[in-house]
């Protein structure tokens, strides 16, 4: 049992009475940290959660977004972090599942996945090579299986992150808004679960992530199946066109036990269910192991006497099981029977709502001298550190990963993975750009500002595609809450992306708490996610090809901000320093410009700068492109900084423009109006990428050695080891 002695007591003075085991089981899956929020849920309610495209933001499976022209997109993230940990295949695979029948719950298609990975050191450690390729392999085959295309995400690898592994999985939908589903019940209406069969697998599921990973708990992963998750899908959508779902709501964390009283607490109602109705996978399972397991690929739906047949007819069509589980009442009671005989009944809004809690919190004492630290010497041959940045399995590219996902089924995706966003196209001629960010060196080194400047990359991101973000959804995961330092963490996170949501007008509509992520080797560094999705009226800029000659023009300061970044950390092995910080006035102007300037048709290329500095962005330009480039380094808009810090830093709001040489004076015109410092930095043309300073040269390397390190350098890991 995961109840405190302070919530049972509290269980047993708002029922009247002491509960029942099965009582005790069902409210123990719904009150853990995982499934209640009880230590986040206060903190949330800042959050921007209003805007004018929001149709349901946050506490619902999936936010909502109109996109005009009678068309909805939705979208939502979670992780499936304990499970990766110990069954890396299974364990992301199901999160995959679990994160697309929340989207279908609204009563929409699922059209993409992004993913965000974390794995420990990647280059030194066996067990995360393990981890990595595993859970690589569970995505692309659950996301492939269904049809819908993964098209984007981010990795990182830290030591921080050893023997455990961090899985968010976002999906996003697409619908009509007429086809939304509402939501709502009457006294009398039937309970129907839909989908593969409740099984031991998963029992306690909930309450295993809801503490510190201790032992490999195998029984608590759920096993995935992604052919009948297809059926569902399937089901689900005819079911919803053929107006038979009332309400609906996907079975994940608790199962049945959040279900059922999640949904007779939103819904005002009462929900009378019969165990000995639920189709099972396996003979004799008692009522708690029912109530609390998370076997996948489970949906539970409400409809009425009327479109019940109809119902049973589409279920039976595609194969899918289902059982007739209970009714709907009029008094607000979960009443759990066995046969004709009760054996637990509850309150709903008793279950539903944990006793929230309001812990303590404390800056980290570690924070009082982290950004004091001796700074490195300037290595002798920038040209080879370069090389090695280009390797760092944090910077490589990630083409191993993504090739190994079907990112053009279903024929939406315009901009594919590589890119600074992904871009899909959207029934109504519009389209819509995603892409999440995460920084945990960045975090950790200052919670406030990694995470604003991680908020602040996603949106450049999106508007380097040429959208305007419209929407974000967050994911935030610390160690033990308990700890009043790690809550101060993840309170100083909360209160930053509320200040930078609320500055750009971006709304949350959704989101996810991930706590005690903690091993024997301690609490993971401070992981929040940002998901940032963009709108585009017209057309997506998609990047073409550099000609000899073209231009690079840069946006934005580049300043003493190495703190957390990958070049101390992975050449230097360095902690500390000053974490970069985003101004939002000047970002805000920049990234209006850069969106001012693409829908103008002037700019080939835009991509931000971020992790491993200019350096390591004007490299990738020529790699992708098979070009080289020469930049003039005095022309770069800095603060006073040694060689090796203009080139590697990571400061934010910065932006890199090719452009062709007659736009320009127009595009330097419009920078100038709009009071951007900018600065014309190189010229591409040749076989090298060389930053020079007047005459003298800083680093120079041949575009075919950066190639084969960047490329090559993460695949080769995780093959050969």
């Amino acid at each position: 049992m995961s109840l405190t002695p302070h919530e049972s007591e509290y269980l047993e003075k708002k029922i009247g009475r002491k509960p029942n085991h099965l009582e005790l089981q069902i409210v123990a899956a719904e009150w853990s940290e995982h499934c209640s929020y009880k230590s986040s849920k206060k903190h949330l309610r800042i959050l921007p959660k209003e805007g004018k495209r929001v149709i349901s933001g946050p506490g619902y499976d999936s936010g909502v977004l109109d996109v005009g022209d009678g068309y909805v997109v939705t979208v939502h993230i979670e992780s499936h972090n304990h499970p990766s940990a110990v069954e890396p295949y299974g364990g992301a695979a199901t999160g995959v599942g679990g994160v697309i029948r929340d989207i279908l719950s609204a009563g929409t298609r699922p059209i993409a996945l992004l993913d965000g990975l974390r794995f420990g050191n990647i280059e030194k450690d066996r067990h995360a090579q393990w981890l990595f390729k595993n859970a690589v392999r569970g995505i692309a085959d659950y996301g492939n299986c269904l049809g819908i295309p993964t098209i984007g995400g981010e990795i990182e690898f830290d030591k921080c992150f050893t023997n455990y592994a961090l899985v968010d999985v976002a999906s996003i939908g697409f619908g009509k808004k007429e086809n939304l589903i509402r939501n709502k019940a009457e006294k009398g209406d039937y309970v129907v679960l839909i989908g593969g069969s409740t099984g031991r697998d998963g029992v306690g599921g909930s309450q295993f992530a809801s503490d510190k990973l201790e032992a490999e708990n195998r029984s608590a992963v759920q096993i995935p199946d992604p052919f009948i998750e297809k059926l569902v899908i399937e089901v689900i959508l005819e079911a919803r066109n053929q107006k038979c779902i009332k309400a609906m709501k996907d079975l994940g964390g608790g199962g049945l036990s959040c279900a059922i009283s999640e949904t007779a607490d939103a819904l005002g109602v009462g929900i009378e269910l019969d165990l000995s109705l639920v189709h099972t996978r396996e003979q004799n399972m008692s009522p708690s192991e029912i109530m609390i397991s998370e076997s996948q690929e489970r949906m539970l739906v409400i409809t009425d006497l009327k479109k019940l047949d109809t119902l049973k007819k589409i279920c039976d069509k595609f194969r899918v099981p289902y059982s007739v589980i209970g009714r709907i009442k009029s008094d607000t009671l979960m009443e759990v029977k066995l046969d004709k005989n009760t054996v637990a009944k509850l309150p709903s809004q008793i279950v539903a709502n944990a006793p929230l809690l309001d812990r303590p919190s404390s800056k980290p004492k570690y924070l009082g001298n982290i950004e004091k630290i001796e700074k490195p010497k300037v290595p002798k041959d920038l040209s080879q550190t370069l090389l090695r940045m280009l390797s760092n399995p944090n910077i490589a590219s990630k083409q191993w990963v993504y090739t190994q996902y079907d990112h053009e089924v279903g024929i939406r995706t315009v901009v594919k993975p590589g890119n600074d966003g992904a871009v899909l196209r959207l029934d109504n001629g519009k389209f819509l750009a995603a892409k999440i960010d995460g920084n945990s060196k960045h975090c950790y080194v200052n919670p406030r500002d990694g995470i604003i400047g991680c908020f602040d990359e996603a949106c450049r991101n999106i508007v380097c595609t040429g959208a305007k973000p419209i929407g974000m959804v967050d994911h935030l995961q610390f160690g033990n809450p308990e700890d009043p330092e790690i809550f101060w963490t993840f309170k100083e996170s909360v209160q930053a992306i509320t200040d930078y949501a609320r500055y750009f007008e971006i709304p949350c509509v959704g989101g996810k708490v991930s706590l005690y992520n903690e091993t024997n080797e301690g609490p993971i560094k401070p992981t929040p996610l940002i998901g940032v999705l963009g709108l585009i009226d017209e057309k997506p800029l998609v990047s073409q090809k550099i000609e000899n000659g073209d231009l690079l023009i840069i946006l934005g300061i580049t300043k003493d901000e190495l703190g957390g970044s990958e070049y101390y950390e992975y050449i230097h092995e360095l902690v500390g320093g000053k974490c970069p910080v985003v101004d939002m006035r000047s970002s805000k102007k920049i990234q209006d410009a850069v969106l001012e300037l693409v829908q103008q048709d002037t700019v080939k290329i835009a991509h931000d700068c971020s992790k491993g500095g200019i350096a390591v962005a004007v490299s990738k330009i020529c790699i992708m492109n098979n070009t080289g480039c020469t930049i003039s380094v005095e022309k770069i808009p800095s603060e006073k900084l040694h060689h090796d810090e203009l080139l590697f830093s990571e400061s934010h709001s910065r932006f890199l423009l090719v452009i062709q040489p007659q736009n320009e004076k127009q595009t330097l015109s419009i920078l100038k109006q709009r009071g951007i410092t900018h600065a014309r930095i190189g010229i591409f043309s040749g076989k090298d990428i060389i930053f020079k300073e007047k005459t003298n040269t800083v680093a120079r390397v041949r575009v075919d050695k950066a190639q084969e390190k960047w490329l090559n350098s993460l695949g080769e890991l995780v093959t050969h080891g």
